[in-house]
């Protein structure tokens, strides 16, 4: 018999602030100003793993704009 792991698909915004560093209040509200895509599910927030990197990743990029 084999095992199958599943992983998560979608991430809570308190996943994804724990995951940032970041507070609560600060996630939802970068979510809610469209900084950190999601769709909305019913009543609640949901993030694609893919949408976070996408933010660290803009964020990276904005800090070497700085750098130069």
């Amino acid at each position: 018999m084999t095992t199958v792991t599943i992983q998560r698909k979608w991430h809570t915004t308190a996943e994804v602030a724990d995951m940032l560093g970041f507070g609560l209040s600060k996630t939802k509200a970068l979510v809610l100003a469209g900084e950190i895509r999601s769709v909305k599910v019913g009543r609640n927030r949901r993030i694609l793993p893919a949408w976070v990197d996408e933010y660290v990743n803009r964020c990276a990029a904005d800090a070497e704009g700085w750098a130069a």
